[in-house]
């Protein structure tokens, strides 16, 4: 298993309760998948550096995670097609 560091954007229009559904989702993903998630920071509403889908804020999320390369793989093509995720960056520690 691999481990893996994840930043996604939430769209600020998103209620916290949607936003603790998405992180939860995006967590359950992983150890659905076999793998374990090691630990998840809500950074909050920051300012984006430029303006992504006409948004200028949004929620950042931080998760560490370990697990098959194809699970994050997965993972990465459902946030591109959830609509509130802005954006998502994966590294590979």
């Amino acid at each position: 298993m691999t481990k893996y560091e994840i930043l996604y954007i939430i769209s600020p229009a998103a209620a916290e309760g949607d936003r603790e559904k998405l992180i939860k989702k995006f967590g359950d993903h992983i150890t659905k998948g076999g793998g374990t998630v090691e630990k998840i920071d809500r950074w909050g509403v920051k300012k984006l550096a430029y303006p992504i889908k006409f948004k200028n804020e949004g929620f950042y999320v931080l998760m560490n995670y370990e697990c098959k390369p194809e699970v994050s793989t997965s993972m990465e093509a459902l946030m591109r097609i959830t609509e509130e995720i802005l954006r998502e960056i994966v590294t590979k520690k």
